[in-house]
């Protein structure tokens, strides 16, 4: 405890007490140079990869932030073979053969931030909604129709005047009576609106840093709330203070370089969970897609690349959800099922009233796997695992 204490700074644990920006994983960023920790990453040979998967074979020994980068080296690209079967076992050591189903609903298009590669960026010239409470009753039942899902995505753009605190308060209530777990993916609040929502059923918070490249996020972030590299970075502290069951997080992979924004994730998320202990922790790792901005990724992640990603976060981090989303194809999401993913999203539409209605509103992004729940439940079961459409229960609240 007092090597923690003494490697990261103090933090209030009162849930009520803000301040604009706050104390957390902003303040310590600046140890690590964006450069240094890409060229650590390249300069990895096999003998240091064999090092590593040598470590982590036991099961038992922890990895570092270093290890994290060696696995996901070119130099370990050779070894995705083993990296894949340490990956499914630690993962049906922790997990079982189980995948975890959830479905997003998207409550308002709506957003002030300017974001350069989002299709809800403020500019883009589109009819903007935000649904009624009524209007979201109606996509819960249109959800359960599809799917015995209990595990609820509730997205919205970032408009704190039509979406904020109290909204969501009105559609967790709405939500609640209809699924048993309610995560949120909505503009970072402060520690006390986090700890509001948790007495009205908020069981988990999704965030995107985006980048952990500050400079570069500056560029893509020019306007609204969301150009505040520290506010939305310290974010996750809020959530950890306020007491979130469970804290999702992730890079958009496409905007920097994939392997320095993968490392710097791996670093939040150890950071997270010495801090943090309570709460429980996912990852994601969103490819850039097509979107109404027309935005062209500065960096390509291949197929090959990201699973052996996906193994290296199961290698360094045993207890870690991995979710995957629509955005990959239906093959794709097929083959990655074997090595360490545990939850993903069905039957996805990326509009505000996209179950209820036939309406086509702003989309933030397009869906690459189509199917329908049913169908995406079936070939998880033709793949060995067990489709899992609740891991949570309202008792537990």
């Amino acid at each position: 405890m007092d090597s923690l204490q003494k490697e990261f700074p103090r933090f209030k644990s009162d849930p009520s007490s803000d301040s604009i920006f706050g104390h957390g994983f902003a303040d310590i960023i600046g140890k690590w140079d964006w450069q240094q920790t890409i060229d650590f990453s390249l300069s990895a040979n096999e003998a240091d990869v064999r090092r590593v998967l040598g470590k982590a074979s036991d099961g038992s020994s922890v990895l570092d932030d270093r290890d994290f980068a060696i696995l996901i080296s070119p130099a370990a690209s050779h070894y995705l073979e083993p990296m894949a079967q340490l990956s499914s076992r630690f993962t049906a050591e922790r997990f079982g053969k189980t995948i975890s189903l959830y479905i997003p609903m998207y409550v308002s298009n709506a957003c002030t931030n300017k974001c350069v590669y989002c299709g809800f960026n403020h500019d883009n010239r589109f009819d903007r909604t935000t649904l009624s409470l009524e209007k979201i009753e109606e996509e819960c039942k249109a959800i359960k129709e599809l799917g015995p899902f209990q595990n609820l995505l509730i997205v919205s753009g970032e408009y704190p005047s039509l979406t904020g605190v109290e909204y969501l308060e009105k559609v967790l209530q709405v939500c609640r009576p209809h699924f048993h777990n309610l995560t949120l993916e909505v503009q970072p609040m402060r520690a006390s609106d986090y700890h509001r929502l948790t007495k009205v059923g908020l069981n988990g918070v999704v965030c995107f840093q985006e980048t952990y490249n500050r400079e570069a996020y500056a560029k893509y972030h020019p306007h609204g709330m969301k150009s505040h590299f520290d506010w939305r970075l310290n974010g996750f502290d809020r959530m950890g203070e306020a007491g979130v069951h469970k804290i999702g997080m992730g890079a958009l992979l496409g905007l920097e370089d994939w392997r320095g924004d993968s490392i710097m994730l791996a670093r939040h998320l150890m950071y997270l969970r010495r801090k943090y202990w309570r709460s429980r922790f996912s990852v994601n790792f969103p490819r850039m897609r097509p979107s109404e901005s027309g935005f062209v990724p500065k960096s390509i992640i291949s197929d090959r690349e990201l699973a052996q990603l996906t193994c290296a976060f199961r290698i360094f981090d045993h207890d870690v959800d991995i979710s995957f989303s629509t955005r990959e194809t239906p093959e794709y999401r097929n083959h990655i099922m074997h090595l360490g993913v545990t939850s993903m999203s069905a039957g996805s539409k990326t509009e505000p009233g996209g179950y209820s209605s036939a309406h086509e509103a702003l989309e933030q992004f397009e869906v690459s796997d189509e199917r329908t729940p049913a169908e995406v439940s079936e070939s998880i079961r033709k793949g060995g695992f067990d489709p899992i459409w609740k891991d949570w229960d309202m008792i537990f609240d």
